[in-house]
């Protein structure tokens, strides 16, 4: 099946939806200018950080919670490779498909903040939002555009003890309120879940497709590369994500006339 007959059928089946999960990773801020990160979104491709110290562990909360100028000097790394980032077209795809649908859901690993600046309006941010800022002691939390400037690791303007960005780091359990919205959600079930740009290698990322799959909800990959979940979904687009977006994007406003 050539390429574009699988963006035909998968916008074709995307129109006759009402309720749809978009389950993404750092690859859908690619063309945001953002790297593919590894871990929390990363940068770090060696074995070790300048620290002596495996990126997971820097990005630890053990870590963290002795050492926390280590930790918030990658944190600030990542902060800084995302500064000035904005919205691609795959982001702003998914929040013009509100539009036509009942429910579009947007369940990120990234900490980027793009989908909640892009508009989208149901977002589940699974490993939290590096531009949230809340103290380790006393209940002071901050909202930053950007950590330039700031004294590292930051400290509490009300009591002087460290701040930490709201992410989920390494060893540590994800948010479950979170995570009980997300479920709730696939309770309540969705017609079509798309997978974008994530190797799926957290199991909460990978489990709500092969499930889909299994009980025949329409399942869609949008990966330039092969991942553990291509064999699992019926359609794999071998496309950038904002390629791939803007693609199906156009046969949906062309089908419903506008």
């Amino acid at each position: 099946m050539t390429i574009e007959t699988q963006l035909d059928e998968v916008a074709g089946i995307l129109v006759q939806a009402e309720r749809v999960l978009f389950i993404t990773g750092a690859g859908i801020s690619a063309d945001s200018g953002l790297p593919t990160y590894r871990g929390v979104g990363g940068l770090y491709n060696g074995d070790e950080t300048e620290d002596g110290l495996a990126i997971e562990e820097a990005l630890s909360g053990q870590v963290f919670s002795v050492r926390p100028d280590i930790t918030w000097k990658y944190l600030a790394q990542i902060e800084e490779n995302c500064r000035g980032a904005v919205p691609n077209a795959a982001h702003r795809a998914i929040v013009e498909l509100e539009k036509y649908l009942t429910r579009v859901m947007v369940f990120t690993q990234n900490v980027d903040g793009l989908h909640r600046q892009a508009g989208s309006s149901d977002i589940v941010e699974i490993h939290g939002n590096l531009q949230e800022l809340m103290c380790t002691t006393c209940e002071f939390e901050e909202r930053v555009s950007d950590l330039a400037g700031r004294a590292l690791p930051p400290l509490c303007p009300a009591c002087a003890a460290v701040l930490r960005p709201k992410v989920v780091l390494f060893g540590e359990s994800l948010p479950s309120d979170e995570m009980d919205r997300f479920l709730d959600a696939l309770e309540a079930g969705f017609d079509m879940i798309f997978t974008i740009g994530t190797s799926g290698v957290f199991p909460y990322i990978a489990e709500p497709v092969l499930w889909a799959s299994r009980i025949g909800i329409p399942t869609v990959e949008i990966n330039p590369i092969q991942t553990r979940l291509s064999s699992a979904v019926e359609y794999h687009l071998a496309l950038g994500a904002a390629e791939a977006m803007t693609a199906i994007l156009a046969r949906v406003r062309r089908i419903k006339g506008g």
